[in-house]
């Protein structure tokens, strides 16, 4: 009597790994179906068909319309800093100074834990002066003399809100248009929309100010998300070495960190044949990358072919690698050499108590260098081209947490209201945008929410953020999510 075996054909095997089985039930229908679920989606092309997950990391796909700006500097001051005490004036909160918040104003806002428990809530007014600049008259701080010298290049929106009112949600939201981690960051939606002009430096870099305290952050807030792993963002890191493990060991020459890159390559692409997944295709790119980035950044972080007078105009911190100035200075010369999104993060703005001094502090090391950077940006002819952009996640309240003193008061995070500026790229320079009310605490007029101005952002760049879309578990995603609109009234 035959085998089992014989009547059917089937030749007994080995026991299958779970990919092994996978890949062959991949040949059906149904393992059509669950490798789309599991690859994590597709790009939509201009005609909305899907393209295949190993072809999506292949290309960009470009912009919609002619773009109004090439790049963007983005200067994110984490912890939140007080629109109060540096950008939006309000003489009220002066004349009321230890007054009560009215209700009215308040209206059923949630306070924080930090400060729910006071038994007074009374209002703070500024200890700082607010001087008119330029010939737009752009009304800021004492504490910001130098940005008050470009202040007919700034567009300052005074009507900015988001839905956070603590610090974790905060600057995820602002940084990725989700409060929970794990969506792509608005640097990678940027690099795979438009894709970058260096071949030999990643199209995204990521810039921390050193030795500062606060909030911490975290690589999510420069991750691709979902999207593939190309598109996350490349921290730079001050002294020693730029990039962590960039440089070849010791012993290893260039000749044999090629030769066993090809070799890699190799291993990668034959896997890639019967796995079409974009993390693998993402590897060979980034060990690429790696290989090319170890001269280009080497040079690019490389201060020494920079003259004298442009160290005094950032300022004496700029000769000091990982201050802030000496980012900004960075982040002008990634500029040049077609980085598409660089990135700053300067912490510490988190001002509970003793925020007179804080301001003080904060504001020296920022504000000559972010003024600095609009000037050099414009002398080199690359201000038009290139928007920067400055801001937190939330702003602070117009009533004292903890004690009301002259110099010892803080304030408490405020998701209402606070402001944002930009310059260059397309935005109307020397103009003001929205207004909040007498108190400072509510929106008044043309309110701009995150979605708002990611919409914005992208579209100087010549992308319609509702058409950048990627295909996740069955839905397609975006940077706005469900909602938001271009600030036409900003807009060159």
């Amino acid at each position: 009597m035959a085998s089992p075996h014989q009547c059917t054909g089937y030749e007994p095997t080995a026991h299958l790994t779970r990919r092994q089985c996978l890949n062959r039930v991949g040949l059906g229908l149904g393992g059509i179906a669950l490798a789309e679920l599991l690859s994590g989606g597709s790009r939509a092309d201009e005609s909305g068909s899907p393209a295949s997950a190993a072809s999506a990391d292949a290309a960009t796909i470009g912009a919609h319309f002619a773009p109004k700006a090439k790049r963007v500097i983005y200067l994110f001051q984490s912890g939140g800093p007080s629109h109060l005490d540096l950008y939006d004036h309000k003489p009220l909160l002066n004349e009321r100074h230890g007054q009560q918040i009215p209700d009215s104003v308040r209206g059923q806002q949630r306070l924080t834990g930090m400060s729910a428990n006071q038994s007074s809530i009374p209002l703070a007014g500024s200890p700082f002066q607010f001087i008119r600049h330029g010939k737009s008259g752009q009304s800021l701080s004492e504490m910001l003399p130098h940005l008050g010298g470009v202040a007919d290049d700034l567009c300052v929106i005074r009507s900015m809100y988001t839905e956070s009112i603590n610090h974790g949600p905060g600057v995820t939201f602002m940084q990725t248009g989700s409060q929970i981690p794990g969506r792509p960051s608005l640097g990678a939606w940027m690099d795979y929309g438009l894709g970058g002009e260096n071949q030999n430096l990643p199209s995204f870099v990521v810039l921390i100010t050193k030795n500062k305290g606060g909030q911490p952050l975290m690589s999510h807030l420069w991750g691709a998300g979902f999207l593939p792993a190309r598109h996350q963002g490349v921290r730079f890191r001050s002294g020693g070495d730029p990039v962590l493990y960039l440089g070849n060991p010791a012993g290893v020459s260039p000749e044999s960190r090629r030769l066993a890159l090809d070799g890699l390559k190799a291993l990668h692409e034959h896997q890639l044949e019967s796995i079409p997944d974009t993390e693998i295709s993402a590897r060979i790119a980034n060990y690429e990358m790696a290989f090319r980035m170890q001269s280009s950044v080497p040079e690019v972080t490389d201060f020494r072919d920079e003259p004298a007078h442009v160290f005094d105009l950032y300022g004496a911190d700029s000769r000091d690698p990982g201050t802030f100035a000496a980012n900004c200075l960075l982040a002008r010369r990634l500029a040049e050499r077609g980085v598409k999104f660089i990135q700053l993060y300067h912490q510490d703005w988190d001002h509970h108590g003793g925020l007179p001094a804080a301001i003080r502090n904060e504001t020296k090391q920022t504000d000559q260098a972010a003024a600095a950077l609009i000037t050099d940006l414009k002398r080199r002819g690359l201000l038009d081209e290139t928007l920067v952009v400055w801001g937190g996640e939330f702003g602070r309240t117009s009533y004292c947490q903890g004690t009301l003193s002259t110099n010892g008061f803080g304030r408490d995070h405020h998701p209402r209201c606070f402001t944002v500026w930009m310059a260059g790229g397309g935005v109307k320079p020397g103009t003001s945008w929205g207004e909040t009310c007498e108190f400072g605490y509510n929106i008044a007029r043309d309110p701009v929410h995150i979605h708002d101005l990611h919409a914005t952002i992208l579209h100087l760049l010549g992308i319609d953020h509702e058409r950048l879309t990627y295909k996740f578990q069955g839905r397609r995603y975006r940077l706005t999510d469900v909602h938001g609109k271009v600030v036409q009234g900003i807009l060159a």
